[in-house]
């Protein structure tokens, strides 16, 4: 590739793993013309805007919190596995200017979390009901592990976290943080479970990056839980990204 722009769209991102990733990866290749962005908008509505004068300068974009699922009306094409989650972070834009969306959390996710599955991980538990969240129940459906949501809010397939309680907590080996709960700046948040009913058994997964152990994963340790965070499914994420907007 001669000379693009790439870019990730989001709200406060300015934390971002993608832009450095990128740029790193950029230099490796010695893509010396091609930049990668931090495209930080307060709205969703503002994306059509941003994108309508720059389109033809940009090849890819990454998409983060909070518009995985919302930035979709914007797209021209979806493809299938990012039409079944209901939820797109990666869009790769075509030499026609078309916006494609794809979903590479669901390929990053399960290459992470595969090698740490034993037999008696069946059961899981996604804290979150976000774009994130929904990437990883696909996962989940592809490893054959069965999941419900914690949330706040009661709906159908979903634990509220008040319900969680000893049993619940023993039957989920799996459990997976899908929220922002223990991002940096904001190390002493975490979800609310019970964590005293974790032991050596349970899997504790945590999708943020930084720190590399959030007050969760450092919860799951107390409990001898095995635990891993979200680092390694960003780098993976981010190469299929790439892989896409080259194809």
């Amino acid at each position: 590739m001669d000379r693009y722009k790439f870019g990730l769209v989001g709200k406060n991102i300015s934390y971002s793993f993608s832009r450095k990733y990128f740029t790193e990866k950029f230099k490796k290749l010695g893509l010396m013309n091609n930049k990668y962005y931090n495209l930080d908008i307060p709205e969703i509505e503002e994306f059509p805007f941003l994108l309508y004068q720059r389109k033809d300068e940009f090849r890819g974009l990454n998409v983060t919190i909070p518009y995985k699922e919302s930035i979709i009306k914007y797209l021209d094409d979806i493809d299938l596995t990012a039409k079944s989650i209901g939820a797109v972070n990666t869009i790769k834009i075509t030499e026609e200017n078309k916006l494609v969306g794809y979903n590479t959390d669901v390929y990053g996710f399960q290459k992470s979390i595969e090698p740490l599955l034993q037999p008696h991980h069946k059961k899981a538990l996604i804290l979150g009901t976000g774009g994130a969240s929904k990437a990883v129940a696909f996962a989940l459906k592809n490893l054959k592990i069965s999941y419900q949501f914690v949330s706040r809010n009661l709906s159908e397939n979903n634990f509220l976290y008040s319900q969680l309680n000893q049993d619940i907590i023993q039957e989920h080996l799996v459990i997976i943080n899908c929220t922002p709960l223990g991002t940096h700046p904001s190390v002493n948040e975490l979800p609310a479970i019970p964590y005293q009913y974790l032991g050596s058994k349970h899997l504790l997964f945590d999708l943020i990056y930084n720190p590399s152990k959030t007050k969760f994963l450092l919860e799951g340790e107390k409990q001898q839980a095995i635990i891993k965070n979200g680092l390694e499914m960003l780098e993976l994420q981010a190469e299929k990204s790439w892989e896409i907007w080259n194809s």
